[in-house]
């Protein structure tokens, strides 16, 4: 018997047990123990989760900082590269420039002279000597008779005289291109004339003292001339109307002499340089406005071939 009891009394426990406990309170808190769920897991998805979010914006910014950071290196890139093509079209035009000067210069040495040119031109600066060898030697070299020793020495040299000549034009044409570029240049009979208006050579009213900053442009005509041979330099001075004549021709013989003393210190000898005040005579613009008068007040250089001078016996073609 007590064994059969003990064996009803267990498999009552395990009946109740199984059907919960009898008081609602103990019920509910049975419940709620049964039926509440693990939370680690979801704690450790919830973690993960917000590390891969942090990762993923870490990775953001520092993509998007890379795409900054290029796109700085590619424009700067591109302003190098524009640099450059504006360099090398620069240096193309430069190269072009001093392809025009060389062919200019070419064309000059090998152009010939046609004896029907007009005035000022080449033929008309010719010596008239030279002319008349040219003239009368014409029907020598048409005789049929090159053997016959008379007929050689005068076509020996006209031809030498012609060679002379065109030789000379030559160096006088590279001469005015050259100091073309300092200031207005014009060719004359027996050489170039340079004119330094108001804009080159300025002085004060009244006054004949060279200002420094006009030494740079007589150190530029300097070392043009310097390397020249067989030639002579002429510095003529020309004021306004303003004035007397004997002030105005002794203000400019002043100036002159300022401008042939700027060219010594330069370089140039004294002895191949002489100077002329011409006063208010030999006006270019006619008119007492202060336009014709800033035109008129001017310092003329001009460079002659000493040779040709010594033939002729004359500088009257130096300024006009």
């Amino acid at each position: 018997m007590p064994s059969t009891i003990s064996e009803v009394e267990q498999a009552t426990q395990e009946r109740a047990l199984a059907a919960g406990p009898s008081n609602p309170m103990a019920q509910h808190a049975y419940d709620g123990f049964v039926k509440t769920p693990s939370r680690p897991g979801w704690v450790l998805g919830a973690t993960a989760l917000g590390l891969a979010l942090i990762l993923a914006s870490i990775f953001g910014l520092w993509l998007l900082r890379s795409v900054r950071r290029l796109n700085r290196q590619v424009a700067h890139l591109n302003r190098q590269t524009e640099q450059l093509n504006q360099r090398l079209q620069g240096a193309e035009q430069h190269v072009k420039s001093l392809d025009q000067k060389a062919s200019e210069a070419s064309s000059a040495q090998v152009a010939t002279v046609r004896p029907d040119q007009a005035p000022n031109r080449v033929s008309d600066q010719v010596p008239p000597e030279v002319k008349d060898s040219q003239a009368t030697s014409g029907p020598q070299t048409q005789l049929p008779l090159p053997s016959k020793p008379a007929a050689q020495p005068p076509l020996q040299a006209t031809q030498k005289t012609e060679e002379s000549r065109q030789q000379r034009d030559a160096d006088l044409q590279k001469l005015k291109l050259s100091l073309g570029q300092i200031a207005e240049t014009r060719r004359t009979a027996n050489g170039v004339v340079m004119t330094l208006g108001e804009k080159s050579i300025r002085f004060d009213s009244g006054k004949s003292n060279l200002s420094p900053q006009y030494r740079g442009i007589l150190n530029r005509v300097a070392r043009v001339v310097m390397p020249l041979k067989r030639y002579s330099i002429y510095v003529y001075a020309y004021t306004d109307d303003s004035g007397t004549n004997d002030y105005n021709l002794q203000l400019s013989a002043r100036r002159a002499r300022a401008v042939r003393d700027a060219l010594v210190q330069a370089g140039i000898d004294p002895s191949l340089i002489s100077t002329k005040g011409f006063g208010k005579s030999k006006p270019l613009v006619a008119g007492s406005n202060p336009k014709a008068r800033a035109a008129n007040r001017r310092v003329e250089i001009g460079i002659i071939d000493s040779t040709l001078q010594a033939t002729t016996g004359s500088s009257k073609n130096v300024s006009r």
